[in-house]
């Protein structure tokens, strides 16, 4: 969470004291956020949910994608990614990153088998898919695109908002997100249909409060609704997404305008794609090996990218052991339908994606970092670039004004082998 203060405080008071707490029938929060969320991202309805795994099942159920079929997903992403795909009862395939750390278009491309139905295509730390490659892919092998855009709120891609450009798009406002109710999500949609059945799948008692009609079956599934807290929350963050955003984005050409000077030891800016358009939440930087990021990170507070447990396809253990339900006759793994499907998973599958992620260095952005504090962040890139790079000592290292990372966020937690 970057910023809250009484404005949530006062607008979540209003909902206690007016004791408006459910959405329907009762409060307006969420109508008037998923309207307002709807017109920010240019699409035609929002469907809030109560997270951003939530919203995911809830696009791929609508979308129709179950026993039967594959679905292409990144090596490096939450794990709900993946998780989301057997709630629906499909298959997740795990495909290569390149160097953006988002999913490689040449990848999917070789990904595409018999059973491939979908791909989910994830704005991974704030930064951009390729999306226009990936469009392109879907329109060439008619795949469906489900834009997971969890951890890109507030960014986009060649000037349109990530989650405006698949044929659905997710998003999470958890804690650690741009705009956070503590928990939270919601699915984008463009097709009036498809908004039905994404209100469907997010509460199978949709109709029940808006009445039933004759065009699409209701269908069962679990609740995950959201509440007029949630809504009134949001709609006061959002308020102030673009000016944060825009603070992140000023911050990050500042840091890379700065840590040039440091390219002749061989610091590298990751490549980004529509790097003007992103979330700016990190500056990256790509060392040359898994060394030399060890060495950048243990001078300056930062973070690998292949060191953030839950996030890389290694530490995702439901899937790997295909433990895809509670219960066997509900486990995708089990089911005669993906028989066809492919489900073999190994630690080394995605080696390529490890290697690049593993000399990946992730420097956060803030929009409360003062000019004082970024000139000190400059510094210390500066400093680890030399221990890393050119053989400085770690105790010849002078740092100014540091920082810590909050590790809650990127941590490996529940690793038998964490810190």
């Amino acid at each position: 969470m970057y910023m809250a203060g009484d404005e949530e405080i006062e607008a979540l008071t209003r909902v206690i004291r007016n004791k408006a707490l459910f959405r329907y029938g009762v409060g307006h929060e969420c109508d008037r956020f998923e309207e307002r969320y709807a017109a920010h991202l240019g699409v035609k309805h929002f469907a809030l949910s109560a997270s951003g795994s939530n919203a995911l099942a809830a696009a791929l159920v609508a979308l129709g994608i179950g026993p039967g079929d594959e679905v292409l997903i990144p090596a490096h992403t939450y794990m709900a990614t993946g998780t989301s795909v057997l709630a629906a009862g499909a298959i997740p395939v795990i495909v290569d990153i390149d160097e953006t750390i988002t999913i490689d278009p040449v990848a999917i491309e070789a990904a595409i088998g018999p059973c491939t139905r979908a791909v989910i295509p994830v704005h991974m730390w704030g930064a951009a898919c390729n999306m226009d490659a990936v469009m392109e892919i879907a329109r060439r092998r008619n795949l469906l695109v489900i834009e997971d855009a969890c951890q890109g709120v507030g960014g986009g891609y060649e000037g349109r908002k990530f989650g405006s450009i698949g044929h659905l798009g997710a998003f999470s406002f958890n804690f650690y997100k741009n705009m956070t109710a503590g928990e939270g999500g919601g699915v984008a949609i463009n097709d009036d249909r498809l908004a039905k059945r994404v209100r469907g799948a997010i509460d199978p008692c949709h109709f029940y409060w808006h009445g039933r009609d004759g065009e699409d079956k209701p269908f069962a599934g679990n609740g995950a609704r959201a509440s007029e807290l949630m809504g009134a929350m949001l709609n006061v963050q959002l308020d102030r997404i673009d000016g944060m955003v825009a603070k992140m984005r000023a911050e990050k050409r500042r840091l890379l305008a700065g840590a040039a000077a440091f390219g002749n030891l061989g610091l590298k800016p990751t490549p980004m794609n529509s790097a003007d358009h992103d979330c700016a939440t990190h500056v990256m930087f790509t060392l040359p090996s898994a060394d030399a990021a060890q060495r950048f990170v243990n001078v300056f507070p930062s973070v690998i990218a292949g060191k953030t447990g839950r996030h890389t396809y290694t530490e995702w253990d439901q899937i790997l052991i295909k433990e895809g339900a509670a219960h066997p006759a509900m486990n995708p793994y089990l089911m005669p339908a993906n028989a066809r499907c492919r489900m073999d998973y190994s630690k080394d599958m995605c080696a390529r994606s490890l290697e690049i992620l593993n000399r990946t260095v992730m420097v956060p952005t803030n929009p409360e970092h003062t000019g004082a504090q970024i000139d000190d962040m400059i510094h210390n890139i500066g400093a680890a670039s030399r221990v890393a790079l050119a053989g400085l000592s770690p105790e010849e290292a002078e740092l100014r004004g540091v920082m810590e990372v909050d590790q809650r966020k990127f941590d490996a937690l529940g690793r038998p082998d964490a810190a």
